[in-house]
């Protein structure tokens, strides 16, 4: 497939990775870049979905050695909760053809434009942790599995909600729940890339070039999240969640 795409098609392609790594390193909605473009050039969709698994994969690994490195995240720690949510992945991937995808359309716009707004207008959004409303064994046993298990299905908002969880169940600051929400969607992918890799609809070497591509763009985008925080961080995922929520809605 690479050999047949045309270099302006290739050169969109990485630079439609780029610029996804770094909103995904930020505040999630990559593959509403991506998997369109994927569309474009020629992809069936799910080539594309599968491809955008595979690329992904380096953009969320690149955001969280990123975090990892400035102590935002533990990865040991949260290894229980990785594995949870590969596995919730898993599971989705292998039941995307059960569950209705016309219902999650429909139901996924107003609930991530009620993400958007909480976010924009809940107070004391910033970077300090508040008060922990789910034990963590808890939260790892069913809310990211959940979570997991909706990206394996589907996909889009997976990192919008993920931080919800964070700042509203565990307390997390938005820097801190934008890391750790990186590592546990790294797992998903991980969990989503090896259901559509063992049944061959992941093309390698478009998906490993944007893959590299997603890797420098993350690298980027978690620098500027560190940097600024609760400041670029919330009006990011705001405007995030409300252009993924239009472009479901006339999906």
């Amino acid at each position: 497939m690479f050999s047949e795409l045309a270099w302006e098609i290739i050169l969109l392609l990485a630079a439609a990775a780029f610029f996804a790594g770094f909103i995904d390193s930020i505040a999630g909605g990559g593959g509403l870049i991506t998997v369109p473009v994927l569309l474009l050039a020629g992809f069936s969709p799910v080539e594309a979905l599968g491809t955008n698994k595979l690329q992904s994969l380096f953009g969320s690994a690149s955001a969280t050695m990123a975090y990892a490195s400035r102590g935002h995240v533990d990865i040991r720690r949260q290894l229980p909760f990785a594995a949870a949510s590969f596995l919730g992945a898993v599971a989705g991937a292998m039941l995307a053809t059960i569950l209705p995808g016309g219902l999650l359309q429909a139901v996924l716009p107003p609930m991530l434009v009620a993400i958007a707004l909480f976010f924009a207008v809940k107070p004391n959004m910033d970077d300090v942790d508040r008060h922990q409303r789910v034990a963590p064994f808890l939260f790892g046993a069913t809310i990211v599995p959940v979570i997991g298990f909706y990206d394996g299905v589907f996909g889009p908002g997976t990192g919008s909600f993920f931080m919800l969880a964070f700042v509203t169940l565990v307390g997390y600051g938005v820097l801190k729940a934008t890391a750790h929400t990186k590592f546990l969607n790294f797992a998903s992918n991980l969990g989503g890339f090896a259901a559509f890799a063992a049944v061959g609809v992941v093309s390698w070497k478009i998906g490993l070039m944007m893959g590299a591509c997603a890797f420098l763009g993350a690298r980027v985008g978690a620098g500027l999240a560190m940097k600024s925080g609760a400041k670029l961080i919330k009006p990011l995922l705001v405007t995030t969640c409300i252009v993924l929520a239009i472009r479901l809605y006339f999906y």
